[in-house]
């Protein structure tokens, strides 16, 4: 079983900072690319930014420049550091990782997600 969780979430005044964490844990083989997306009300889930296992990134337009992806492969744990928080940026964080798992036989790779965190800036 595999399993992710997130912390960091909480509410902060427009300009301010936060920091996301999420931290894989159970039977894990190896974990390729880790990403974290965000939904707000009434709109679609959609990707902040992601980063392989070798350490390439990618960033949404809306928040590069302000947010900085990284992970710490022997804690098997992705970041999300949030600088220059709009009311924007209010939304439900998703932490995702694809994760490869031993069976006995092989490995297989499934595509996790995380409870949720929320993110509130205030104006």
């Amino acid at each position: 079983q595999v399993q992710l969780v997130e912390s960091g979430g909480g509410l902060v005044q427009a300009g301010g900072s936060l920091r996301l964490s999420c931290a894989a844990s159970g039977s894990i083989f190896s974990i390729n690319a880790m990403g974290w997306y965000r939904q707000a009300p009434g709109k679609q889930r959609e990707l902040v930014a992601a980063i392989t296992s070798g350490g390439s990134t990618n960033y949404a337009d809306y928040v590069k420049g302000r947010f900085t992806i990284s992970r710490d492969n022997a804690k098997n744990t992705v970041y999300l550091q949030m600088n220059s928080l709009k009311p924007e940026d209010t939304a439900v964080y998703y932490c995702n990782a694809f994760i490869s798992v031993f069976d006995g036989v092989t490995t297989l790779t499934y595509d996790y997600w995380g409870q949720g965190t929320q993110v509130t800036v205030s104006s």
